[in-house]
């Protein structure tokens, strides 16, 4: 399956700015990802400097990514210091084979 990610950087104090809006961008992964599009989402680190966000690729492949990114609660409130929509050709892929997909 081709796919999109989109990557995060977050600022360097992320885990203190996040709280007004960690409820909404949560909301925001969750809404994309039942809409169809976002397939795996997760913070990068302990404690977490960014996060990857992986799309299914589709005629406009940048599209759902750049879509999201615009949408997003931490994004609006300057949380995410740099951003990359990239184009990943997946090799391997264990989780697609187990029973229910993961």
């Amino acid at each position: 399956m081709p796919v999109v990610l989109l990557s995060y950087e977050y600022v360097a104090d992320i885990l203190e700015r996040r709280k007004p809006h960690r409820e909404a961008h949560l909301a925001h992964v969750e809404r994309t990802t039942a809409e169809g599009g976002l397939v795996v989402a997760g913070a990068v680190g302990d404690p977490p400097h960014g996060a990857v966000f992986v799309f299914e690729d589709d005629a406009d492949a940048a599209g759902p990514a750049a879509e999201f990114a615009a949408g997003d609660p931490y994004v609006a409130a300057g949380l995410v210091s740099d951003r990359r929509i990239e184009p990943w050709t997946v090799v391997s892929n264990a989780w697609a084979s187990r029973p229910g997909g993961r």
